[in-house]
């Protein structure tokens, strides 16, 4: 069976997220999404792994679901950490998804950590000063069936490739522990097509997750999966063994839409393409402060392809999308928070079908019968990658909008 998984999110105890990401509300988003396996997120807090003990049941090794049983979604038990060491000449900052196997294995990397003086209670996302080939020891002492995920691996700030702190190679981050590392997270900046640009990427599995900090924001990117059953086992043994027939595709945003896709400085309003970065050696235009250098340049800087090159032997394919409700806001010209949005979405939900079979799956006329003609030419533009964009940058995201004409698309599934 298709299974859409997001296994890297927040919960309501992570800094500058929604008070709404409870495991009920998360649930019923994701029956809404079309999302079937859901990543707890932030299962170090400890009132967070206490909700989960609570409000879960295990229905599978390392699978759960609501104790109630009043929704199908099934989740696995997953977190986020921030790594902030020195290695080298440098401070590094690099984020990393952790997934566990059970509550036992959980518990017993939270036991290790503060043990390590670390202080899990002080974010869902907590700091640690532990380095990345460190911390992956301590995941496996846990448990052999852990699996740890660069997070946003290029990032500026906080991944491991990242132009202000990271590395040039999963081998540099890791060391010896590298081979223990099956699968990146591209993060909302970059597509597969631009991780495609570096051969020494081939070897992993390239995810794709939506880090939402609202229930809005989930699957905002998310990885399909052919499995009998959305289980944690399977989901691990498909990254594990590199089982290409069973990771068929991901779901991504338009790179650009991702607030690190180009270069910039956002105190001036300004960015920029990495070959003009460059002529202007780093610096701002407007006020000479060093611009931050995005997703796209540090791509091009470690790469050793061309631009668009073929998907790799063995590699999933992908999608782009445009959040749903981003696509209303730009047929109505209104902001995707306004009343007006807010009743158009009420009305498409009706219908019974999910976000992804809207954007991604159901026929033109059928489209139109569930939304209204201008909306479903608005999809099937953006299915064509026929979009209007002006990129993110420097911490500010971009804007994508489907570029409608008179002209009707031709037909178009892309899931």
């Amino acid at each position: 069976m298709r299974v859409i998984t997001d296994f890297h999110l927040h919960s309501k105890w992570s800094r500058s997220c929604s008070s709404q990401l409870t495991l009920p509300n998360i649930a019923k988003a994701c029956e809404r999404k079309g999302i079937n396996l859901v990543g707890t997120a932030d299962a170090f807090h400890p009132a967070w792994r206490k909700d989960i003990g609570s409000e879960l049941k295990e229905t599978a090794p390392g699978t759960f679901e609501l104790q109630d049983g009043s929704s199908p979604t099934k989740f696995l038990l997953s977190t986020e950490i921030s790594c902030i060491y020195k290695k080298g000449d440098k401070t590094r900052r690099v984020h990393h998804v952790i997934l566990f196997p059970s509550l036992a294995a959980l518990d017993r990397l939270t036991a290790a950590l503060e043990a390590r003086g670390c202080n899990l209670k002080s974010d869902g996302r907590p700091i640690v000063g532990i380095g990345s080939e460190e911390l992956i020891k301590m995941v496996l002492d846990a448990d052999p069936e852990c699996l740890l995920i660069p997070a946003h691996v290029w990032t500026p700030w906080f991944s491991v490739f990242g132009s202000k702190s990271g590395f040039g190679s999963i081998e540099e981050c890791f060391g010896a522990m590298s081979q223990y590392i099956y699968a990146l997270e591209t993060g909302l900046s970059s597509d597969p097509a631009m991780n495609w640009r570096c051969s020494k990427l081939d070897k992993f599995f390239l995810v794709s997750n939506s880090d939402a900090h609202s229930l809005e924001k989930l699957g905002r990117e998310a990885n399909v999966f052919e499995m009998h059953a959305p289980t944690y086992q399977n989901l691990r043994r498909i990254l594990v063994e590199h089982e290409t027939a069973n990771f068929p595709l991901t779901i991504e945003f338009f790179p650009e839409e991702g607030k690190y896709h180009a270069d910039g400085h956002r105190a001036c309003g300004y960015w920029c393409a990495p070959e003009q970065t460059k002529k202007m050696h780093g610096a701002c235009p407007k006020c000479g402060k060093p611009l931050t250098v995005g997703v796209l340049h540090r791509v091009a800087d470690l790469a050793d392809r061309e631009p668009n090159p073929p998907k790799p032997p063995g590699a999933a394919a992908f999608v782009s999308a445009i959040p749903l409700v981003e696509v209303v806001a730009g047929v109505l010209g209104v902001g995707v928070s306004s009343k007006r949005v807010g009743l158009e979405m009420s009305h498409i939900w009706q219908s019974g079908k999910t976000e992804f079979e809207i954007l991604l799956s159901l026929d033109a006329d059928e489209l139109a019968r569930v939304t209204n003609s201008e909306m479903a030419s608005a999809v099937m533009a953006m299915r064509h990658g026929q979009v209007e964009a002006t990129p993110g940058y420097d911490g500010e995201f971009g804007i994508i909008k489907p570029r409608v004409t008179s002209k009707r698309p031709e037909q178009k599934i892309l899931l």
